[in-house]
């Protein structure tokens, strides 16, 4: 059994939070072990919840032509989420909630050992860019040590926002183009996360 099917077990049957007594299955991921690019979306919808499986709706429909843009199939990337399990209402992640499953996600990224990160969410897009918008800084890639970190708008915003689409298609459009000058980028320091709005100071 390879570690990251142990870490799937492990995510299964996870109980660190109070999203485990709602769910129906915890999504742990999906893709090659060797992937190049691992997508990084917020957390599981209805259907994810329902099938177990990342972007099985009409985001993931959207997400698979967006892959044929650049003469990629689903199963050449690696998908997850910051967090395993639905949220109710499909509501924002708890700050306890993406501390819990944190290490999974750590795991997922020191196993596959990514060429490139695409965050498709302001949760996922936060642990590299803490205080930036993703309208500044969507299809510009940053290196942080071996790794590069390419945000882009999450393929339901531009399902919902049509005049987001192009935006999305160009920014796919360049990926193959980024993985051919990853090392020519220049390295940039890892922002800390934020602290959570409890323990800000009110001085």
């Amino acid at each position: 059994m390879s570690e990251l099917t142990e870490l799937y077990d492990q995510v299964r049957v996870c109980t660190k939070c109070d999203l485990s007594k709602g769910r129906t299955h915890a999504v742990p991921g999906e893709g090659p072990e060797n992937a190049d690019i691992m997508f990084i979306g917020e957390a599981p919808g209805f259907y994810e919840d329902r099938d177990g499986r990342p972007f099985v709706g009409a985001a993931g429909k959207y997400l698979d032509e967006l892959l044929a843009l650049i003469q990629m199939k689903r199963e050449q990337v690696y998908i997850c989420n910051v967090i395993k399990c639905r949220p109710p209402q499909n509501r924002d992640p708890l700050p306890e909630e993406m501390d819990a499953c944190r290490p999974y996600l750590d795991k997922q990224i020191e196993l596959i050992q990514p060429k490139v990160i695409i965050t498709i969410s302001r949760f996922a897009m936060a642990r590299w860019f803490s205080d930036k918008k993703i309208s500044e800084i969507h299809g510009k890639p940053k290196k942080f040590g071996n790794l590069v970190v390419l945000p882009m708008y999450h393929p339901a915003a531009a399902l919902h926002q049509p005049s987001l689409k192009r935006v999305l298609e160009e920014d796919f459009k360049r990926v193959p183009q980024i993985l051919k000058e990853m090392a020519s980028l220049q390295e940039e320091p890892e922002e800390k996360p934020a602290p959570p709005p409890q323990q800000l100071s009110m001085f």
